[in-house]
């Protein structure tokens, strides 16, 4: 069925239209007579209002609707909290089985909770589908009601119908003696005082103020957009980082997915007295400040893992690192986190002995977390073999390693060079052996020997302790980039001035004509009605017509 949206004054209506763009006219049978007219968008036609919608227009109503998106956001809300009920795996240094670590910490829930994937939430697709979803809910209803209000308000009538006046919220209908032009100019005259703008034709007047303040649901909308494509924006590697590393003294270690390295030069902590600290907490170790000495560099050359160049670092900032106080560079801060005290080996510098000459060759450098795959100590080559960070021994008396923390390191070289046979000889070396591992170097060299693969010709010594270097304190430092935070604060600071505009601010509008001496005025709006009740019936007393503000209420009276 096609219906017929032409106006009697003659204006072509699009399909949808509620009240005429023209003269007001409401154009639907179905609309009570006795009640104030619907305003919101001036009745203008909206897409998601179309009849016979196809595929698109299906999808375009399902986002426009504000219940959908009330939902949405309500779903979104209750997807947040459960993702607070255990801490998310981002919050944790050095997690290498999360499934292990959820069941042991918070037991069968935990394990559930982890399987679910509700531990990484906030990473999740199903949670950033739902802010992709809002964020198109946003995009879809702005553009549903702002572009037919934007057409509706830029082309206002003057004159109105009669109909349209008298069903507005604020309504008078009196009898105007003497020159109606000049009453229409008197009364404009008293409305600019109130900061209107006025437009007039023949006896008929349209003032209006405020109207900006109807686009401040949707500069609000436009702020909270950019604000979600700011927090969708923090899932691309290159705009957020939120990582912890740990770094031994003497240390340095790559920042993980960048090419900044960062030093750990030298850690100081320093501890409360006894007499500056409560009567319940004397005789404890409590931290007063703890500091890293950091040095941050810049890979320049062989960043990429290169096995045959170690990377090329050029130093680009230095700072002493505290609770509060990070090194910034280019958008990467590092701040304190915590510390441990624990003595570690960082890096040894051995000798390799020859029984057979009675000659010592070197020092070659073999550092504990990064060893090189060949050394050269004298004419010999040293490759690396293996490697045990935590040596021990499995139940049949094989090598093995406990953990990944060098703890007890060992490693065996493959050692080549003159005299040697081809194929080289087999050593292992125990830089800081434990108290149960002191004889376990000889034992095993004893034992390859024995299988031939080696002569025992050769050992290993540190000699001087100017050749080890140590670490008391491991530091742990959280990493952080978010480009996207100046993107949120200007999104919410958008939000907030649209909050603003459609809180403090009321779009106010009178029309009114005289046709024959009768006098007939129709004022609407958004808020405050009393507001323009009270303007409305002062604008008028001082054109010599006096009338209760309440008297003007057709809400009131239509009741």
């Amino acid at each position: 069925m096609i219906q017929n949206t032409k106006c009697e004054c003659g204006h072509q209506n699009p399909t949808g239209t509620v009240l005429c763009e023209s003269c007001g006219k409401p154009l639907v049978d179905d609309l009570p007579l006795d009640s104030p007219l619907e305003m919101r968008y001036d009745g203008a036609a909206r897409r998601s209002q179309k009849q016979n919608p196809d595929v698109i227009d299906r999808v375009w109503n399902f986002f426009s609707s504000v219940k959908i998106a009330i939902w949405l956001i309500i779903l979104t809300l209750v997807g947040a909290a459960i993702g607070t009920i255990y801490p998310q795996e981002s919050t944790f240094i050095n997690l290498d089985d999360p499934a292990a670590f959820y069941k042991e910490t918070y037991g069968t829930w935990g394990a559930i909770y982890q399987t679910l994937g509700l531990s990484r939430t906030y990473e999740s697709w199903w949670f950033i589908g739902l802010l992709v979803m809002i964020g198109t809910s946003l995009v879809v209803c702005s553009l549903d009601r702002v572009l037919p209000l934007y057409k509706a308000l830029s082309k206002q009538q003057v004159r109105k119908h009669l109909t349209f006046l008298s069903r507005q919220q604020t309504v008078l209908e009196t009898d105007i003696p003497g020159d109606a032009e000049k009453w229409i100019a008197d009364f404009g005259a008293q409305l600019k005082r109130k900061r209107y703008r006025v437009w007039t034709e023949g006896t008929a007047l349209l003032a209006e103020k405020n109207r900006f303040s109807r686009w401040g649901p949707y500069i609000n909308h436009i702020g909270l957009i950019l604000f979600l494509l700011a927090v969708l924006g923090r899932s691309v590697p290159a705009w957020h980082m939120d990582q912890y590393v740990s770094i031994d003294e003497h240390q340095v270690k790559q920042i993980p997915g960048t090419n900044y390295y960062v030093g750990n030069d030298k850690f100081t902590v320093d501890y409360y007295k006894d007499e500056e600290l409560p009567e319940q907490l004397k005789g404890t170790l409590r931290a007063k400040l703890y500091q890293t000495q950091a040095t941050l560099y810049a890979c320049t050359q062989y960043c990429d893992d290169d096995p045959l160049h170690d990377p090329v670092l050029e130093k680009v900032q230095s700072h002493d690192i505290e609770v509060n106080s990070p090194l910034e560079y280019k958008g990467l801060k590092l701040y304190q986190y915590n510390f441990e005290q624990k003595i570690r080996l960082i890096e040894v510098k051995p000798m390799l002995l020859d029984a057979q000459g009675d000659q010592s060759y070197g020092p070659f450098d073999l550092k504990m977390n990064d060893p090189a795959e060949k050394s050269q100590a004298g004419p010999y080559t040293l490759t690396l073999n293996d490697v045990y960070p935590d040596f021990g021994l499995d139940e049949e008396g094989r090598p093995m390693t406990k953990s990944r923390d060098f703890n007890n390191p060992a490693f065996v070289f493959r050692i080549t060079g003159p005299d040697l046979d081809e194929k080289g000889e087999l050593y292992i070396y125990f830089p800081m052996p434990s108290a149960a591992d002191k004889g376990v170097q000889q034992q095993i060299n004893d034992s390859f020997k024995k299988l031939g693969s080696n002569t025992g010709r050769f050992n290993f010594e540190v000699g001087k302790m100017e050749n080890v270097t140590f670490s008391q304190y491991t530091t742990f430092l959280n990493v952080r980039v978010d480009r996207a935070m100046p993107y949120v604060w200007v999104g919410a600071a958008i939000s907030m001035i649209g909050l603003v505009m459609g809180f403090y601010w009321h779009h106010r509008r009178i029309w009114l004509r005289i046709d024959e001496g009768k006098l007939t005025l129709g004022a609407h709006t958004n808020k405050n009605t009393y507001g323009i009740r009270s303007e409305t019936a002062s604008a008028l007393a001082k054109c010599g017509i006096v009338v209760d503000p309440k008297a003007l209420d057709n809400r009131r009276n239509s009741r």
